[in-house]
């Protein structure tokens, strides 16, 4: 919270929250075309590296790599640039920083990420910022998208229900309901009582399950503007929740498409080079 004093009236003005940071928007050339992109302000480690990075020259000359049609293109490595025809590249030296994986940027077409090492040597998700890949992806059709979601999602559920819901809390709630059916008419108050503990336990179970639900990171949850992405425009849907995106591009797609259609050789690196060069528009 910034504080400010009015002079003039006396009276002390709290403004709530800082003011909203300036987008910071880079061209990524290249010989088949330029790409704008934009960095996001919620991953400002991220952000502020790639800048640093752009700035100090360090992407410049370097190539698209490793291009996957339907996929990404990846490039910045620094050993690509002087890398001769053939050779295996994508090796040079890493940068590694945080990650800062949020669940509103994923990995619709034209998004911006980091690429790491794998989890088993990187169990913190953990960027490589020396580097970083551009999704083409592929569009999704909408019932897909539903069989992804219920493969993940159902099996999530009925392991929370089956925690909560156990054979003893089972049996605790068939014999309040047996009671209830024997007490109805005979002792219409006690019924009642009754009736409204089974509902409060009931409750209670459902409200347990429901946290556990809504705080489960691994469930899959794909909002409108999310799922019109992936279908109408393309992505990469089971790599969301383990890069982080960083960007997006805003101008150039064509240029994504062009690059992705290129013939490659055994180690995914395009025949023809594509080089790269990066510059800060604004900050």
């Amino acid at each position: 919270m910034k504080k400010f004093f009015c002079v003039l009236c006396g009276i002390c003005l709290f403004y709530m929250g800082y003011a909203q940071e300036k987008e910071v928007k880079a061209v990524i050339e290249t010989n088949l075309g330029n790409m704008i992109v934009k960095l996001y302000n919620d991953t400002p480690n991220h952000r502020d590296n790639f800048v640093r990075l752009a700035k100090a020259g360090h992407y410049d000359g370097s190539l698209f790599y490793r291009v996957i049609k339907n996929f990404v293109i990846q490039g910045g490595s620094s050993d690509s640039k002087k890398a001769i025809k053939g050779a295996a590249i994508g090796y040079g030296k890493p940068i590694v920083i945080d990650a800062e994986i949020k669940p509103e940027h994923y990995h619709k077409k034209g998004a911006l990420a980091a690429p790491r090492q794998p989890d088993r040597v990187n169990f913190f998700k953990e960027s490589d910022i020396s580097q970083f890949y551009i999704v083409q992806g592929r569009k999704y059709d909408p019932k897909e998208l539903d069989i992804i979601e219920k493969q993940v999602n159902v099996p999530i559920k009925r392991a929370i229900q089956r925690k909560y819901y156990t054979p003893e809390k089972k049996a605790i709630l068939d014999t309040l309901r047996k009671q209830k059916k024997v007490k109805e008419f005979d002792f219409p108050t006690l019924f009642n009582r009754m009736g409204s503990c089974i509902a409060a336990k009931a409750t209670a179970f459902k409200q347990d399950i429901a946290f556990d639900w809504n705080a489960n990171p691994n469930k899959i949850y794909m909002p409108e503007e999310k799922r019109n992405a992936y279908i109408n425009e393309g992505g990469i849907h089971h790599l969301d929740k383990e890069y982080t995106v960083f960007g997006e591009v805003i101008e150039g797609f064509e240029v994504i498409d062009k690059i992705a259609a290129l013939p490659t050789d055994g180690n995914d690196r395009p025949i023809t080079d594509v080089r790269i060069k990066v510059r800060i528009l604004s900050e």
